[in-house]
């Protein structure tokens, strides 16, 4: 009776290929899906996102967690000790863990991601440690005459600040990307940037 209680928990060399199969076939559904852009990134509605307040005032060395563009998207605003403004995603181009401010650390601080000890730099974003594949996206922060922090548009990983706003601002606001000399826009002075 002993043996055929230990023969029957033993798995067989077909239930192990078995389980194999399955789990790969998953993990290259799964990188195809990512790869593909089945899921969501952050910042990849092809609209301008509407401006949202995220603080009344930001104090050098304070942080704010808030959610723009989307209620879905995690982002974070830093002022940094020497008064520069910074936002990005809060979350990590890893694994896509939550990215939390830690302002005791290093000069401006970093950004850093718990799961698999991601660090990013916190004045530019850039992976300084880690397993993090891709700087994080920024989010774009202004500083109203009152002292209230506005998020008004969203960059990809990777894409430069001014590609953003063309590529967010071109059809919806034409007269915010020409002032800021988006190609194929028109200049204040009615001419077309492209020639």
């Amino acid at each position: 009776m002993r043996d055929r209680v230990f023969a029957a928990s033993l798995t067989t060399r077909r239930d192990y290929l078995r389980i194999v199969t399955t789990v790969s076939g998953g993990l290259a559904v799964g990188a195809v899906a990512v790869a593909g852009g089945v899921l969501h990134r952050h910042g990849d509605s092809a609209d301008a996102p509407e401006p949202k307040r995220v603080a009344d005032r930001l104090r050098p060395g304070e942080s704010i967690a808030f959610r723009f563009p989307g209620e879905d998207d995690r982002a974070v605003g830093v002022r940094l000790k020497d008064g520069t403004l910074v936002g990005y995603s809060a979350v990590c181009t890893h694994l896509a863990c939550a990215v939390l401010w830690r302002k005791d650390r290093g000069n401006d601080g970093e950004l850093y991601c718990p799961c698999h000890e991601g660090v990013f730099d916190a004045r530019t974003g850039e992976v300084t440690a880690g397993p993090p594949p891709r700087p994080l996206p920024k989010v774009l922060l202004v500083e109203e005459i009152d002292g209230s922090v506005w998020a008004v548009a969203t960059t990809r990983s990777g894409e430069s600040v001014k590609a953003a706003m063309c590529r967010q601002f071109a059809e919806q606001r034409p007269d915010m990307a020409a002032r800021i000399g988006c190609p194929g826009t028109l200049s204040q002075t009615g001419r077309s940037e492209r020639t």
